[in-house]
């Protein structure tokens, strides 16, 4: 019951991933259709209901185009945990200010990236130029795709029956 549903605008345009009990119980009040149903059915003693993969909502959500918000975990994310400094691929990374912060840095998608913490503590609170390192790539927002958005819920069924909906949004 656990299983993630991927939840679709009535305009197919993906809005949210839930839990397969929160999609049954919009199925059952009529509030969205199954679109997906690639995982076989849920029986109870009185009845049998679909399990979805894919559920359309029955009505229009308007809300304003979505963000990626600005936390340790994205930041690791987006340079794919992997330190901007060495190149090392660690487990225990940290969160680097570029400029640091008792210099004027902000707290922005621009000034942050993921480090190793030797790099970390070899840099402290110098800059690049000052501690004589380098970034691998410019740290810049990650585009809000949908495949971004919600690829971290997606399994390899998954990927399989939601993949035509993330594509081009």
């Amino acid at each position: 019951m656990n299983k993630p549903v991927l939840v679709l605008n009535r305009n197919f345009e993906p809005i949210n991933v839930c839990n397969t009990r929160r999609a049954v119980g919009l199925l059952m009040v009529g509030k969205a259709e199954i679109i997906e149903n690639g995982r076989g059915y849920i029986r109870t003693a009185a009845s049998v209901f679909p399990r979805p993969s894919v559920i359309r909502l029955a009505f229009m959500i308007h809300r304003p185009r979505p963000k990626v918000k600005l936390t340790k975990r994205e930041i690791f994310r987006r340079d794919n945990y992997t330190c901007q400094y060495c190149g090392q691929t660690s487990p225990r990374l940290t969160v680097d200010h570029i400029i640091p912060r008792f210099r004027g840095g902000e707290y922005s998608w621009e000034n942050l990236v993921a480090a190793c913490p030797q790099c970390n503590r070899h840099k402290g609170g110098h800059t690049l130029q000052q501690a004589h390192m380098a970034l691998r790539r410019r740290p810049a927002e990650p585009q809000p795709t949908a495949e971004y958005l919600y690829g971290r819920c997606l399994c390899d069924a998954e990927r399989a029956e939601w993949g035509r909906y993330l594509e081009g949004w």
